[in-house]
């Protein structure tokens, strides 16, 4: 009986290297299928495709955004990060909508949400139901993998699904047992999991979590820098810019982090994170039934530009916050009491509250304990009329 779980999707899928010595599941009374030899990857390989300039490098050929350009590089592994709610499993059920709709199978594997959100969210997209029926392989594992239960996945392998999405990379380690801050456990479920998907000749794209702190969060996912360096396609992350919902445009910025094969990045805008910005994702939600969703191509337009203009339109809301906080306060605040009654980063706060103070939208006037006072400026009397001549 074959008790390891690596050691079982060797059996299944085929021995890369030697299995870890740790168990992780048991199955009494289950038999693993006779394990195949091992392939020989450790002779020099033949070079002539390369110098002959016959070889051909990866291309970006799963998913797309509306103007074709590819997103995801078949048989690699890729990822998408986000904060929550930031779109990221909206953009992955456009590039499976995508490839159902060219008539390919697709499987997802789901360790966050259930059938009915995941395949809701597809409905709402316009995808028919014997397109879903046929194509669409939902799966949502809720222990770690028995025997039984790898002769599951591989079947559906043998549909040859060109895109793999594994939606909580987070909660799938757990469910095996494994530290998300530990390198070494990241690279064993890339291998005993993500691996035997990326063998299939799936695009796998593994949706995950960014690190709360912006200022902290680089180019990384939240656990070990392992999730980054092990990757060998593409890596997005995406920057919310408007909320997602019923009834509202949600809009996040698609950003690459990552691109070992370099075939994306050229399809582009450069930007001074370093961060090339590569698709706009915009969902306007009609109803709970139907959405319109796209993933425009950034504009040919400096994105600084771009930036100041949002940067502008945040601060002008700041603003009107400030002034109907100092409008309704019965005396006049502090920039504390302003800060205490406005939301926003205190830095934005700030700059909102100079801005008025320049304009002279709101005046100031020494306080007690070398406090500023701000308040509205009282309306100027209107001019005297001068008598006729």
């Amino acid at each position: 009986m074959t008790t390891d779980i690596a050691a079982s999707m060797d059996a299944y899928f085929g021995a890369e290297e030697e299995p870890p010595a740790d168990s992780w599941d048991e199955t009494p009374g289950a038999t693993s299928a006779p394990e195949p030899p091992a392939p020989r990857t450790w002779g020099a390989q033949d070079l002539t495709s390369v110098l002959d300039g016959t070889y051909a490098p990866p291309k970006p050929s799963v998913g797309r955004r509306d103007d074709g350009v590819g997103l995801f590089y078949p048989g690699r592994m890729n990822s998408v990060a986000s904060e929550s709610e930031a779109g990221k499993t909206w953009f992955a059920l456009i590039a499976c909508l995508q490839e159902i709709n060219d008539g390919n199978h697709v499987l997802y594997l789901d360790f966050e949400d259930d059938a009915g959100g995941v395949v809701g969210r597809l409905l709402c997209l316009g995808a028919h139901p014997a397109t879903i029926l046929e194509l669409f392989h939902y799966v949502r594992p809720e222990n770690s993998p028995s025997d039984i239960d790898l002769i599951d996945l591989a079947s559906v392998l043998e549909t040859s699904p060109t895109l793999a999405i594994v939606d909580g990379v987070t909660e799938g380690m757990s469910l095996f047992g494994l530290e998300l801050k530990d390198n070494t456990d990241i690279a064993k479920f890339g291998r005993v999991l993500l691996r035997p998907l990326q063998n299939a000749g799936a695009a796998v794209v593994t949706l995950d979590h960014v690190v709360k702190s912006a200022e902290n969060r680089g180019r990384y996912s939240i656990g070990g820098v392992h999730k980054l360096n092990g990757l060998n396609g593409v890596m997005y992350i995406l920057e919310n810019r408007r909320p997602f919902g019923i009834g509202v445009t949600g809009k996040s910025t698609i950003r690459v982090a990552k691109d070992r094969p370099g075939q994306i990045r050229k399809n582009g805008l450069s930007h001074s994170s370093g961060m090339h910005w590569y698709a706009d994702l915009v969902v306007k939600s009609e109803s709970q039934e139907y959405a319109e969703a796209h993933l425009y191509a950034p504009r040919i337009r400096d994105e600084d530009e771009r930036e100041a203009d949002e940067d502008e339109k945040r601060i002008n809301g700041i603003k009107r916050k400030v002034l109907d906080a100092i409008g309704k306060a019965r005396d006049p605040l502090t920039g504390k009491g302003i800060e205490d009654r406005v939301t926003g980063k205190a830095a934005d706060i700030r700059r909102a509250v100079a801005d008025l103070v320049d304009s002279g939208q709101v005046v100031t006037a020494p306080g007690p304990r070398n406090a500023t006072l701000h308040s509205i400026p009282s309306p100027s009397p209107p001019a005297a009329e001068q008598p006729a001549a």
